[in-house]
């Protein structure tokens, strides 16, 4: 059973060689069911997107433990400048909305907590640590569609549903959200 001992560190992709088993086996234990039913959900696809995103400077994880052991992490990084992000979106957004300099927007890639901990709001004291800091004026974030729960609880945490993306040909259409990540700056054109 968890207990109120939760500790959170944040790693760097200097460090990410120490973490990267822990990452890799808290998503094997968590999308256990969709690995077991879809191929781009399989414990390969996910390293290969680790690697990927974990290769941009700004790349941060924050790795919630309940002792020793882990219970939960979520890992973001700063859009680059020629970023694909925006490229997938169902409907394009306005130019001015999707111009990146590799400081404007956070990707938050991966947020999951393990079931012994769901529910105890670990997630986002996790997502609020991570976020503590960051220069940058936004974060996005893709949500499943088919986890309405998720998505408001998203938007509990002052995230908008910008539209939708598909951004692997075999991924499924995520629901694409936004938030400031301070309130003098707008998250886009016409929202705040």
């Amino acid at each position: 059973m968890p207990t109120p001992e939760i500790t959170l560190h944040r790693y760097g992709t200097d460090q990410l060689p120490t973490i990267r088993p822990t990452l890799v086996g808290v998503y094997a234990e968590v999308y256990e069911k969709e690995i077991g039913e879809d191929p781009f959900f399989s414990v390969d696809r996910f390293e290969g997107r680790l690697t990927g995103h974990s290769s941009r400077p700004s790349w941060e994880a924050v790795v919630a433990y309940d002792g020793g052991e882990a219970a939960g992490y979520a890992y973001a990084a700063a859009l680059p400048q020629n970023t694909g992000w925006w490229a997938h979106m169902l409907q394009p957004l306005p130019e001015v909305d999707t111009t990146e300099d590799g400081t404007r927007t956070l990707a938050l890639f991966e947020i999951m907590v393990r079931v012994p901990w769901r529910g105890t709001g670990l997630a986002h004291r996790i997502h609020e640590e991570l976020l503590a800091g960051r220069t940058e004026e936004r974060v996005t974030l893709l949500v499943e569609p088919g986890h309405p729960k998720v998505k408001a609880l998203y938007q509990s945490w002052g995230y908008q549903h910008i539209g939708d993306q598909q951004p692997f040909p075999d991924a499924p259409v995520y629901t694409t959200m936004l938030r400031a990540l301070r309130s003098d700056r707008s998250t886009s054109a016409g929202r705040s």
